[in-house]
Formats: C-alpha cells, structure tokens, sequence
C-alpha cells in the first residue's frame, strides 16, 4: 500500500523494480561456471565486455549460443592480444562468426560486464578465464532487473559502435 501511496506522490516516471542481485566469490563458487550456464539459456543476445577471455568454458558456450542464433558480440582490450591463449581464443570465437572489437588504447579495458536478453547483467572483477574461475579471488555480481540491464545493453552498444575507440579485429 505505501509503495501505492508513494507512486502517485512521485508521478508518472517513476518505476517499480523488482530487483534480483546475487553474489559469487571465487574460486568457490565458480563463478565462470555459473556465468556459462547463463550463456546456454540466452535466447537473443550476448554481449560482453572484459580484458580477458582464454576460457575454453567460455568460447565453447558462445560458439553454442552463436549456432543457436543468438547475436554474440565480444569487446576486449588490444594489449591482451599479446598473450597468445588469448589470441586462441579469439580466434576460435572468430571463425565462429562471433565478431569482435578490440580498443585503441591499451590496457584501458576494465570493464568486465555481460549482458544477456535485457534481463541479465553480470559485472565484477572476474575475467573469463580458467584463473578467475578456478584460483583468483573475484566476485561476480547478477543482476536482475530490466531496467539496469537495459542501460548495460546500451553502453555496451555505445562502445561498439565508437569507431574511434574500436575497431573490428581481423
């Protein structure tokens, strides 16, 4: 009744959300693990954005989702091309069909988000390799609300189309 009372104080422009935040540690709650398994749910879109992506885990769900139809989309960070499971990587996702966009200014990638259908939005220290799955100390927040993960869709989409900050990775 008060969240009643408080809509029609506060007009039209203001939202119910019904947010949904978990929490995982690594390494023991796999976060990655976790994280993949929303991949093979993901029915429109997967976009993500991190430093570093050399998980097998991680190309073999993206691949998955790709065939399945789902428009995937990777941004990472140029000086991360110099580690050679990296470059693997990003080319097994590639040859996939997956395209990929690298930044202009090294090292300047600290962004580590996924967002998934407008609905899921996972960001926090982890990137997406065995290391942050399995050893490091990370924590992976998900996110559950439309209206964050939209605005996480957005940026996103703002980055990739920044011609000046990213260009196609060939």
């Amino acid at each position: 009744m008060i969240w009643l009372l408080a809509a029609g104080l506060l007009g039209p422009n203001w939202e119910v959300s019904a947010t949904s935040v978990e929490v995982w540690y690594g390494p023991e709650d796999r976060p990655l693990e976790q994280l993949v398994r929303m991949y093979d749910r993901a029915k429109r879109y997967i976009f993500v954005a991190v430093y570093g992506v050399t998980s097998p885990l991680t190309v073999k769900a993206l691949v998955a989702a790709k065939r399945r139809g789902v428009d995937v989309r990777l941004l990472t960070d140029r000086e991360r091309l110099n580690d050679p499971k990296q470059r693997t990587a990003l080319s097994a996702l590639r040859e996939a069909g997956i395209p990929i966009k690298i930044n202009q200014h090294d090292g300047l990638m600290h962004l580590k988000q996924t967002v998934i259908d407008d609905e899921i939005n996972a960001s926090g220290s982890m990137n997406q390799t065995t290391g942050g799955n399995r050893y490091n100390d990370e924590r992976l927040d998900i996110i559950r609300d439309h209206a964050v993960t939209v605005k996480a869709r957005e940026k996103f989409l703002s980055m990739w189309k920044d011609q000046e900050r990213f260009q196609e990775w060939k």
